[in-house]
This record gives C-alpha cells, structure tokens and sequence, in this order.
C-alpha cells in the first residue's frame, strides 16, 4: 500500500533526529492534560508515538486515496453556481470528508477544543506529506492557522463557537485579506468595518484572490478607523456565508485548481471583532501570515519530492543512445542538484518549525504561568525574545528557499522528462503549475528576502549560526565546520560593507545575503545530520531497483554535507565579491537600462 510517510526515508530520519522530545514537552506544557483529557500523553516518549502514528495514518491516506484522485481534482476544478454558492471538485470534497474522519483538522489546537494540541514541527511534516498528494488540497487543510488565530486572540465565547467544529472537520475557514488595491501591501485596505447604534460591527466592500473564500468561517481584515489610514486603522474580524456574503466569481488560475480562489463582496455582512480594535494588522495578521507562510513552505517541499520522483523514476527506466538517461552525466547531475536541494529545503524547514515551537511555547508560559524565581524568569524572557528574532528571520528564509527550489525541481522535473513532461501524460507539468503560485502568495520571494535580510544584517543570523558552530560533531565533518567558519566571516564582511551604504543597497543586495546566510545555516544542519545518533539503514538503488545493498543514514548525509559544502563555498565567495562591489547602477541608470514604458 501507498503510504507517502513511510516511502519517504528522509522525513523518517528527521522525525527521529530533531529534537521532538522538547517541542512536545513546550507543547504540552509539561504534560499537564495528561490527567484532564483522555488522549493527551504523558510523557514525551507517548507524546512522540501518538505524532508518529498520525502520520503514518495520514501518509497512507495521502498515498491511496488523495493522490489517486489529485489529476482529475486538476482537471474539474471547481464551479460557481447561480446562488452563489461553490461546488468543490469532487475529489477535494471526499479529501475533506476524510481529514475530518482522521481527526486531523485540529492539528495545533488545544486538546480542550478536541485538537490534536501537535507541534508546528509535526504539522510541517503533515503538510508536506499530503501537499505531495494534493497540494491544492493543502490549501484547505493548511488554513488551520485561522483556527489558531482564533484561539490566540478571540473572545472566549467566539473560540467555544468556532473550535471545537474547526477540530471536528465539520467547518473550513480563509483569510479574507487582499483587494483589489491592497495586495502585498495591506495597510491599504479599505473594506470597511462600521457599527450600528448599539455596537453591533458589520462589514461592506470587496475581497479578492481569498483562498478557500466559500469556507465557513471567515477571518476578515477590515478599515475599522475611517479616519486613521496606515495598519493602525485596521481590525480583524470573524464573520459566516450567508445572503450578505456574495462570491462574485472565481479566479482562472494556472494552476492549484482543487483551491477555490474567489471575488467576495460583502454587504453589509454581520461579522464579530477578533481582540482589539486596531491591532488587525499589525498583531493579528502578522501572527496569522508568520504561520501561513511556513505552511507554503511545506507545500513547495510537498511539490517539489513529487516531481523530483517522477523525474528519478523516468530518468531510470528510459533508455536513450542504448542506456538509461540517468547514466548521463547531465542529467545525473541535475537529479543530485534536484535531491540535495529538496533535503536543504526540509532541513531548513523542519529547523524553522522547531524554532517556532519553543518562541510561541516560552512566549505561552511568560503570559500564563511566568516563575517566580527571578534568574529563572529572567532565563525565560531571554530564550522568548532569542527564538523570537530567530523565528522571525527563519520563517521568510523557509518561504523564500522552499518556494524558490521547488520551482526549479518541478521545472528540472519537466526537463528530465523532455517531450514527455511537457505533456499531461505525466503529472509533471502539473507540479510545475502549482509550484509556481509558491513564490507569490503569502509574500513574494522579493517580500521574504527583505524581511529576512534584516534579521541577517542585525546579527541574529550571525548569533544563530554561531549556536550551531558550538554543537557537537563527529571528526569527519571537522573541515567542513571548517569552511562554514570562513564562509560566516565573509558573510560579516559583506554585511559591514553593506551597512555603510544603507538601506535602500541592503535591500538591493538582500538576496546574495540571504542565499549565503541560508547555504551556511543549511551546511551546519547537513553537518549535524551527518553527526546524528540515529541508526538507520536507507536502500542503494541501481536503475529504480534494489540491489540488496544499504548503507546508514549518517553514512549518505556525510556524502551530502559535504557536497553540498564544498560547492557553496565558491558562490559564497562570488556572491560576498558582487555585494561588495558596490554597484549602484540599479539606481544611478535605472530608466537607462530598461526603457521607457512599452507604449509610451
């Protein structure tokens, strides 16, 4: 039987490398609920299976009946009836009926809405196994950031309205956030919020490109100061489909069909207030988009092993000038670029997610049960405010690297295949359409390299690596720990020159920075991998076939690490030359170089 958790050797491997046992104490909250709800664990070790088991169980589902059904869920997309209403594709609406059934709609909710009360670390992993099944299924099932939402700053009564039927399956939400005007840019949103005379809030305008927008629960940014513009005029609010909510069409998309996207107009819609009046965008939303976009990564991870399977498959079996393609040299070599970036990107991710489990977790216990002790709570605000900077560089850096890589595997993908990838005989193509949504929503990768360069310039990435350079490693990978030193002081180098030119060169630099501190940070998780206590044997494959021969996990990650290392290093020197070379023509020649406006 098809289980995409248990084919998968590397996510098997991580789920036992990564430190699980902390995320789960965090999340837990020191096994308190052991006693309250049946199905909360007491320890770590019962905690760590009841993950595991949920994502076998959900890797066999993914495997035998999401991914059978995800080209023809591609071809029927979804309809816009006369009503109003949208009828899903059929294969999506079985997917959801099912997720419901397995229980894993709640995934990060606490136990007492019926949630899973799992660890961001667990649902990274959960949504890159069914984004390789659907990913625009992911899309649906991903969109459990609203239920978290809710829970962190609704008003008790909306979380009992809403929470235990998000837990349930019973109810999808969408983050009803951009318009037509407001874009990347959500301080322009105008969709007014406005109260009648005895306080009830309502809603009037349009929402456009809303995932999800027939969803049942809807969490709606909206201008609730008419007299204040900017972020500080907004608020958040939760409203319901019915006849004041309109959907006025659906988008025609190239790809991620499964996933309605919808023009919603609502008119005068009663809606309730999520937290406090102005904080819409600025705290809310902040939180609710942090979290999404570790989501869209995990759906470029779940995309990207897709097609790069599809490619490792065909290049083994066609045979061209009397041997397999793989045999050739470059296409053997574009299946290893493909591989190795799909293990940095999960390496990556998987860390990400770790860190905002212990920022969200010390960030829950300062607010709810702070020490008494005072060196004790002293440690914890400084471990809430370290993984905090950490989480907020690592997120756009996971969204940015993750999206950007899984574009170019899918695209490798068709490419191995040739002629055949170009044609929907092969699901190929159809990854590259739905990966190529990955670098847009959420934050363009050109949005994530901004937010994550500062968090590089400002030594957050320097003090992260810096964390990573003291762990221990075995001897082998001494001189690649080695080569991720001198590439950090190149790094600092690059960042001195930078900050003596300002902002406005930091952001036109940002994505050199970014790549270079991302390859190192990458290098010293290979490096620890390649350390791991882990004891696990993974298959040597000969032309799609196995041999008989095995060899150990930490055995294949040494050959990784350094590979990987070694051919960074001259693109790290090449990329700190061009920083520093101080090139400003972008804004010294700009209309120049690119002309003037076609038409004009």
């Amino acid at each position: 039987m098809a289980n995409f958790y248990r084919d998968n050797n590397d996510i098997q491997f991580l789920f036992r490398h990564v430190d699980l046992a902390t995320s789960a104490e965090i999340c837990e909250e020191d096994f308190a609920f052991a006693g309250e709800f049946d199905h909360a664990p007491a320890d770590a070790a019962e905690a760590i299976q009841n993950y595991e088991m949920v994502l076998d169980s959900l890797g066999e589902l993914c495997g035998e009946f999401i991914a059978p059904r995800s080209e023809s869920v591609d071809r029927e997309g979804n309809v816009l009836n006369e009503d109003g209403t949208v009828t899903r594709a059929k294969g999506i609406a079985e997917a959801i009926e099912k997720l419901g059934q397995a229980e894993v709609m709640g995934f990060t909710l606490p136990h007492r809405f019926g949630g899973l009360n799992f660890p961001n670390l667990v649902y990274s992993m959960a949504i890159e196994i069914l984004s390789r099944a659907d990913a625009a299924l992911m899309n649906i099932f991903g969109l459990q950031g609203i239920a978290e939402t809710i829970n962190a700053f609704a008003s008790e009564e909306i979380k009992q309205k809403y929470l235990h039927d998000f837990s349930a399956g019973k109810v999808t939400g969408a983050m009803v956030l951009t318009e037509p005007d407001a874009g990347s840019d959500l301080q322009a949103v105008k969709l007014r919020a406005f109260q009648d005379d005895d306080g009830n809030w309502f809603l009037h305008g349009v929402k456009r490109f809303i995932t999800n927008g027939c969803g049942q629960v809807l969490l709606v940014l909206a201008r609730s100061e008419p007299d204040r513009s900017g972020g500080l005029g907004l608020s958040l609010f939760v409203c319901e489909p019915g006849p004041t909510v309109h959907i006025r069409r659906l988008e025609d998309k190239l790809g991620i069909h499964g996933s309605p996207t919808c023009e919603i107009f609502f008119d005068n819609t009663p809606c309730e207030i999520i937290g406090e009046r102005q904080r819409g965008l600025v705290t809310y939303v902040m939180s609710l988009m942090n979290g999404a976009r570790i989501g869209i990564a995990g759906q470029s991870m779940g995309i990207a092993e897709a097609a790069y399977r599809i490619a490792r498959d065909y290049a083994a079996t066609r045979k061209q000038f009397a041997v397999a393609i793989e045999k050739l040299p470059a296409v053997r070599k574009m299946l290893i670029d493909m591989k190795i970036d799909i293990e940095a990107g999960r390496a990556l991710l998987y860390e990400t997610s770790r860190v905002v489990d212990l920022e969200l977790g010390y960030a829950r216990r300062l607010e709810t049960n702070p020490p008494e002790d005072k060196p004790e709570l002293k440690q914890l605000k400084d471990n809430a405010r370290k993984y905090k900077r950490a989480a907020a560089m690592l997120t756009p850096m996971s969204k940015y690297y993750c999206s950007e890589m899984c574009n170019r595997v899918t695209y490798d993908s068709i490419q191995v295949l040739g002629g055949s990838g170009y044609m929907r005989d092969y699901a190929c193509e159809r990854h590259a359409r739905d990966a190529r949504i990955t670098t847009i929503y959420e934050g363009t990768s050109q949005l994530q390299v901004v937010a994550a360069v500062r968090g590089v310039c400002s030594g957050t990435a320097e003090k992260f690596m810096g964390e990573l350079a003291q762990q221990d490693y075995d001897a082998e990978v001494k001189d690649l720990l080695e080569m991720l030193a001198e590439g950090t002081e190149k790094l600092k180098e690059a960042i001195a020159y930078v900050k003596e030119q300002g902002n406005e060169y930091m952001d036109l630099y940002g994505r050199p920075l970014v790549d270079i501190a991302i390859d190192l940070i990458n290098g010293y998780l290979f490096c620890g991998q390649a350390s791991t206590k882990v004891q696990m044997e993974v298959p040597v494959l000969d032309n799609g076939t196995a041999n008989g021969k095995s060899i150990p996990m930490k055995e294949r990650k040494a050959m990784l690490a350094r590979r990987y290392i070694t051919r960074n290093a001259p693109k790290i020197d090449a990329m700190v030359e061009l920083v520093c070379a101080g090139d400003k023509s972008a804004f010294t020649d700009y209309e120049a170089l690119v002309g003037p406006v076609p038409g004009e």
